[in-house]
């Protein structure tokens, strides 16, 4: 009885909530590999790597002199790489490659495919809806998503076999390409449900705290930490997670090179450095990454004091509290991004399992529907008494 109930639970959630979940699964295969195909398809003018670097504050100054507006409100990423070019940002959008060598702005991010993905990252976590209904879709997506953690759990338990025997486990496990139709569809659902359930339950499970707010405050309970408060309605947190003190990034007459020189010592093995390229304020504040950029335990944030260059914070994955700790790891296990290229791999697998598993489940659930109305319709024409007179005409 459990077992039937458990079935038509699953049936049923996976009829309500399939065509949302295989958006979002198709839609997380296409973000796959997202940080990898922006390099490529905006991949940077190459630079001359003859001679030396200019310090920084012959960078700044040469930016400053092509484009004035950049003076004070731009940032500036470094990379060891010595044939990356430098890049200034100014805001969210604009993007601008520097030779590290002749500080010559040689290009503008063209931004034509970083503005697909986050077209594909709309419809991944609201469907694409904007304006005042986004709230109403994301929360669509978020319940759809709490579906299919039940699915995936529900799913595990059904898989079980009624008789553990080598051709029952071999028939859900394997792959059995001469079968056609219900019995193909069966065979696929659970071959991929099984195969992919422990990187499918991570995928999903840390979806939550990204949907709902008790998900979120819920790891920091878990850990005996103090949540953050929430940023008010219509305000968004600052860049690098809310720690960077725009106000306080050091005076107009710091020693730029100085307090570059003490970032990269700092970090060795760092890949690229982030700061203001104007300083402004008391103190300067650099992010040093030496990971892809999605892993938080490789990332940290450094202030320094802007006259003596001396070490005024420095923050790093180990250093946070353990709640911020488990929701940067439940962030990016979630793209896989926390575990580099092998990681995205497995969750992007994991996502186009969860798209064969809605396209067979769907099947099967359609082939069960229409087998009912045969069956139906066999049993009304039994019922259904001989009219008067047909034997007669008949024998007519």
């Amino acid at each position: 009885m459990f077992r039937r109930i458990l079935f038509w639970l699953h049936l049923a959630a996976g009829c309500v909530a399939g065509l949302v979940i295989l958006l979002m699964s198709a839609t997380g295969v296409m973000l796959t590999y997202e940080k990898q195909m922006l390099a490529w398809l905006d991949r940077p003018p190459s630079v001359s790597t003859v001679g030396a670097r200019l310090p920084v504050s012959g960078l700044a100054a040469a930016v400053r002199e092509q484009r004035p507006e950049l003076a004070t409100s731009a940032t500036l990423t470094l990379r060891s790489d010595p044939a990356s070019p430098a890049e200034v940002r100014a805001g969210r959008e604009e993007m601008f490659y520097v030779d590290p060598y002749s500080g010559k702005i040689l290009a503008k991010s063209p931004g034509n495919s970083r503005a697909v993905f986050q077209k594909i990252t709309a419809w991944h976590r609201w469907m694409g809806v904007e304006g005042p209904g986004r709230a109403t879709a994301r929360a669509i997506t978020g319940a759809c998503n709490l579906c299919f953690l039940f699915i995936v759990v529900s799913g595990a338990c059904l898989w079980l076999p009624r008789r553990w025997s080598r051709p029952a486990v071999c028939s859900v496990l394997l792959f059995r390409l001469a079968l056609s139709g219900k019995a193909r569809d069966f065979n696929w659902h659970n071959v991929f449900g099984i195969w992919a359930l422990v990187p499918l339950f991570f995928v999903v499970l840390t979806a939550l705290p990204m949907s709902y707010s008790w998900a979120n405050e819920l790891l920091y309970t878990w850990t005996g930490t103090q949540p953050p408060p929430s940023p008010a309605r219509g305000t968004r947190r600052p860049e690098g997670g809310g720690r960077r003190e725009r106000g306080e990034i050091g005076f107009a007459n710091t020693d730029l090179d100085k307090l570059w020189n003490r970032a990269q010592n700092q970090t060795p093995g760092w890949r690229t450095i982030t700061a203001r390229l104007t300083p402004e304020g008391g103190t300067s504040t650099f992010t040093i990454d030496a990971g892809n950029g999605g892993q938080p335990q490789k990332r940290s944030t450094l202030t320094l004091h802007s006259a003596t260059a001396d070490v005024v914070r420095l923050e790093t994955f180990a250093d946070a509290p353990a709640g911020r700790r488990l929701r940067m790891w439940s962030r990016f296990v979630h793209t896989g991004e926390y575990y580099g290229v092998a990681g995205q791999t497995i969750a992007g697998l994991a996502s186009f399992a969860g798209v064969m598993l809605v396209w067979t489940g769907k099947s099967l659930a359609l082939r069960r529907f229409f087998a009912w109305r045969a069956r139906r319709g066999r049993a009304a024409a039994a019922d259904v008494p001989e009219p008067v007179g047909a034997g007669a005409q008949d024998r007519v």
